[in-house]
This record gives C-alpha cells, sequence and structure tokens, in this order.
C-alpha cells in the first residue's frame, strides 16, 4: 500500500470554496505501486456513516455524488498520483472528514482524513 496524505482542509464559512488535496507520502513506505486505476474522496460527518463523493480514473473519467453535483469538482493531473476537489458553494452539511483513496486492480489505500468544517 501507498501512504496518502490530504491537504487543504480547514475552517469556512458557508458559501465559500476550499481545494483538498492528495498525494503519497514522501517516505520509504510509500512504495512503488504505479498509477493508481482511480482516484477519488469519501467523507464522513459526526455520527454518520462514511459516504462517497467522488471519483476519477487514471483516463479521466469522473463520477460525482448527487449531493456534490454542480458544487465539487475531481480532477488528477493526468495519470500522476495526485487528486484534488474543489469545493464550491460549501454549506454546513458539508462539514466532515475527507479522506482521499486510490485503488489498484489488487488494492485501496487510504489517507488520514482532512477536516472541512463550514460554520459562520
Amino acid at each position: 500500500q501507498v501512504d496518502l496524505v490530504e491537504s487543504g482542509g480547514g475552517l469556512v464559512q458557508p458559501g465559500g470554496s476550499l481545494r483538498l488535496s492528495c498525494a503519497p507520502s514522501v517516505s520509504a513506505s510509500s512504495g512503488n505501486i504505479g498509477s493508481f486505476v482511480t482516484m477519488g474522496w469519501y467523507r464522513q460527518a459526526p455520527g454518520k456513516e462514511r459516504e462517497f463523493v467522488a471519483v476519477t480514473t487514471r483516463y479521466g473519467d469522473t463520477n460525482t455524488a448527487d449531493f456534490a453535483k454542480g458544487r465539487f469538482t475531481i480532477f488528477r493531473e493526468g495519470d500522476k498520483n495526485t487528486v484534488y476537489l474543489q469545493m464550491n458553494s460549501l454549506s454546513a452539511e458539508d462539514t466532515a472528514v475527507y479522506y482521499c483513496y486510490g485503488a489498484t486492480l489488487s488494492e485501496t489505500s487510504w489517507g488520514q482524513g482532512t477536516q472541512v468544517t463550514v460554520s459562520s
């Protein structure tokens, strides 16, 4: 597996924007797995189950949860193991810990999560 690290979370006011990033950590434990087939994001709000947010493949295909359509955009730099989540028009319901993942044909790696808090 690869150690993934998320960044970009924080406190934002309702209606604001954040861009989350996810990339392999620079460490000996990151391993060498080539390009992830898919990379994406899940989130988990307090007291709720983890839910799917968005996914992208190394070929550029994307899929986004209904609640995120029109507000969140996932993108990746070609087949690099780096993925971003641009989040606009944030509301309090988007408050959660956001987790990125990367999947090969045989295994999935996860990050530790980054907190996003939407509050005035």
